[in-house]
């Protein structure tokens, strides 16, 4: 008897390389395939202005935005924000909205993290909420940053190791293959629901 297909699906390249792309591909795919499955999350995009990279927004798959990082702010508050290379982290923000879409409601079929990593783990409340998103019995499709310079982030390393996680890890080459699998695998998992 073939194991039962892991739960937990965690995405991992190297920045750029399309982690982002592949999971709203995949959302837009399997809502259609199935349009009453019920999927809730968030993922995180750029915010450009004059062709330059000058924060991150988190975004929840109804449409709501709220800022993660800006290089641009300079307020009272953000002076206390903690920082990723030249970007302040808005941690309020992304609690107020991602915190609520991790909440682990019955009607649930899938969850979408995108991401868990440095910026989003600054939050004391994030991570616990992904764990408890990753122990329920609902499926999960995550991306997670690729380790640098052979150094995991804690909380990533937690996840990249956890007994029900599978972890596809995206290249150029590989993206069109990987993106099969990890619809494969979802399918499966959306057909158990």
């Amino acid at each position: 008897m073939a194991a039962a297909p892991s739960r937990c699906l965690l995405v991992t390249g190297p920045p750029g390389v399309g982690k982002t792309t592949l999971v709203m591909r995949l959302v837009e795919t399997l809502r259609a395939s199935l349009p009453h499955l019920t999927v809730r999350g968030f993922y995180t995009r750029e915010v450009r202005e004059n062709g330059e990279r000058v924060g991150f927004e988190v975004v929840t798959l109804d449409g709501r935005t709220g800022r993660l990082a800006s290089s641009k702010i300079c307020s009272p508050e953000s002076v206390r924000w903690p920082t990723v290379g030249k970007y302040k982290v808005d941690v309020a923000s992304l609690e107020l909205l991602a915190l609520p879409e991790l909440q682990i409601k019955q009607d649930t079929d899938l969850f979408i993290i995108d991401e868990v990593g440095k910026m989003e783990l600054f939050s004391p409340a994030f991570f616990p909420a992904v764990m408890r998103v990753m122990e329920s019995n609902i499926p999960v499709l995550a991306t997670i940053p690729i380790p640098r310079y052979g150094r995991d982030i804690p909380g990533v390393a937690r996840l990249r190791n956890h007994p029900g996680a599978d972890v596809f890890t995206l290249n150029t080459g590989n993206r069109d293959t990987m993106r099969e699998s990890v619809y494969n695998q979802l399918s499966r998992l959306m057909q158990k629901r």
